[in-house]
């Protein structure tokens, strides 16, 4: 039985789902008009149908979808309707608008260089990727098969994926015999696994800002109305003066810090500051706590 969840925020969700659609398509755009066509294979279920339709012809989407309906029938049982719904949308989105490329999409956007499409359709394919798990997207596919193997074992995701997509990417030596092939497609993992990390740790970066100051009344009144961020005022003790201390702990995005940095200095000049780099800060006014 499906259990809907009362709390959620449609609008919220709309949201999600729009970015996810515009990750998906860059994904799709950079595999068709880079990789497919310069007949690169990498990891995942795109990876495996592209074989399929350089060895026996069968178009991509049929053979894309169908894999991954198979997979998702045996998650759906297996791990349940939370963890696939969008996963669903995330395949029939993806199968959409590979059948959507590659019908815009006639010949390699990149001639003749199959390098510069390597970096090129990783990176797109990297951005993609990124943006659609930035708000818990999904395409499916080997993220299926690597969430059902940590069910039983204890194997972490990410090895999982990597070991499919391994194996899917040497597998192209049995259609093109042809070493360079499996080494393009190691580096189009490479650059787009990078990339993916860059796109989700560079939007959920946060910073950590401990303020030391006398005057840290008006520091903290002006960060909450100025910056509109929280602040915590902790107490603590200067160890050479043996005085007590008031210290201003503020959690912001990296993008905010230089319009902290200047109200710090337009009150008080001589104040001490720590900053240190966060990843995930979840709450009010951060990310969503998702399980």
């Amino acid at each position: 039985m499906i259990k809907f969840n009362p709390h959620i925020n449609i609008w919220d969700e709309i949201k999600d789902y729009t970015v996810i659609t515009f990750g998906l398509a860059c994904y799709a755009f950079g595999w068709i008009a880079f990789l497919v066509s310069n007949e690169i294979v990498t990891g995942g279920t795109t990876g495996l149908s592209s074989l399929i339709y350089f060895g026996l012809k069968i178009p991509i989407p049929v053979t894309y979808f169908t894999i991954n309906a198979i997979l998702l029938i045996i998650a759906i049982k297996i791990i349940g309707w939370q963890y696939c719904i969008r996963s669903i949308f995330g395949v029939v989105m993806t199968t959409f608008l590979i059948s959507l490329a590659e019908s815009l999409i006639t010949e390699p956007v990149v001639k003749d260089e199959p390098f510069m499409s390597c970096v090129i359709g990783g990176i797109l394919s990297g951005v993609g990727i990124g943006i659609a798990f930035t708000r818990n997207g999904s395409t499916g596919g080997t993220d299926i098969v690597a969430a059902i193997v940590n069910k039983y074992k204890p194997i972490s995701l990410g090895r999982t994926i990597l070991y499919c997509d391994l194996c899917i990417i040497g597998a192209s030596y049995v259609l093109f015999h042809s070493f360079e092939k499996i080494l393009f497609g190691f580096i189009v993992l490479a650059v787009s696994s990078y990339t993916c990390d860059m796109i989700i740790n560079g939007i959920r970066q946060s910073i950590q800002l401990l303020i030391f100051s006398d005057k840290y009344e008006e520091i903290a009144n002006r960060i909450n109305s100025d910056i509109h961020r929280g602040v915590t005022i902790l107490d603590g003790m200067g160890w050479y003066s043996k005085q007590p201390k008031k210290v201003i702990v503020v959690l912001a995005k990296r993008s905010e810090s230089n319009s902290i940095f200047r109200l710090v200095k337009q009150i008080d000049s001589h104040a001490f500051i720590s900053q240190s780099n966060v990843i995930g800060v979840y709450g009010e006014g951060f990310d969503k706590i998702k399980a």
